[in-house]
């Protein structure tokens, strides 16, 4: 590949034997370099699709205001989130959460706050993520000096859910975050404050209701209308069948949805075993 522009010294516009443009990034790829230098494969981290793509050139402007630094910090972020999460981001986030950074730093030294209005959700319900994100705060820290709040921590975490969606629109991770908060809050409630909001039970409920929420979204509820299995639920589990009849009406009061039996008769197996681990637990 041949370099058309040199981007900063972390990233470079490149063209191959076709002619074709890409964006590559690698640290100190585009140091010392001008226009028509070879640039060897072993340099390049990652090459990014054809900039005829109209995003990736909104990418490219907005790397013009990004400092290098933060480009290089983001790699190392979305090397540890793809190594813990075992998945493959959404190549956006180096743009995106890049730019973040900046800003956030920019704003701190200018002691602008703004509130993450999912802090608790995100911090909750994507601990994985949240663990990331307080890996980032960590590495800022250690390489710019400049100390974030936690709650920045839950923003980078954000970036990561966004970056894992196939859609990669950042409206459905907050959706999908509210709904979940609004779930897992309805139970807490319903069960008592003496919820044990740790443990196995706990986590596979979170994650039933992660999946519920994804399926929700995109009309992909299960429909076997097992009425059979319903009628046993809600004969062996009536106070968890009575609690997931309230996700059904929160449901349909706030998105205007149905719950089909057979989402019903899982939400209450899961309930029901959080009820049961708690009752063990008090």
């Amino acid at each position: 590949m041949k370099i058309k522009k040199v981007l900063n010294s972390s990233v470079i516009l490149a063209i191959d034997e076709n002619n074709k443009e890409f964006i590559c990034l690698g640290k100190g790829i585009g140091y010392n370099k001008k226009n028509g230098d070879i640039v060897e494969k072993k340099s390049i981290d990652q090459i990014f699709m054809p900039v005829e793509n109209i995003q990736i050139n909104e990418y490219l402007k907005l790397l013009d205001s990004i400092p290098p630094i933060y480009l290089d910090i983001t790699q190392k972020i979305v090397s540890k989130a793809e190594k813990e999460l075992d998945s493959k981001l959404n190549i956006s986030i180096y743009f995106t959460l890049s730019d973040h950074l900046n800003f956030a730093v920019e704003r701190s030294k200018k002691n602008i706050n703004i509130t993450n209005r999912v802090y608790w959700e995100i911090k909750n319900y994507y601990p994985e993520e949240f663990k990331i994100g307080i890996y980032a705060l960590e590495l800022l820290s250690k390489i710019t000096d400049v100390k974030l709040p936690e709650e920045e921590a839950a923003n980078i975490a954000f970036h990561i859910i966004n970056a894992q969606s196939q859609s990669n629109d950042s409206r459905d991770s907050m959706k999908y975050a509210k709904m979940i908060g609004g779930i897992v809050n309805l139970v807490r409630y319903s069960i008592g404050s003496s919820l044990k909001m740790e443990g196995i039970h706990y986590q596979r409920f979170i994650t039933h209701v992660k999946f519920f929420t994804e399926r929700f979204f995109n009309n992909e509820m299960l429909k076997d209308e097992n009425d059979v299995m319903f009628e046993q639920i809600a004969t062996l589990y009536p106070e968890s069948m009575e609690i997931a009849f309230k996700i059904k009406d929160y449901i349909k009061k706030v998105y205007d949805g149905d719950i089909p039996k057979d989402e019903l008769t899982y939400l209450a197996v899961h309930i029901n075993r959080l009820q049961a681990y708690n009752e063990i637990n008090k």
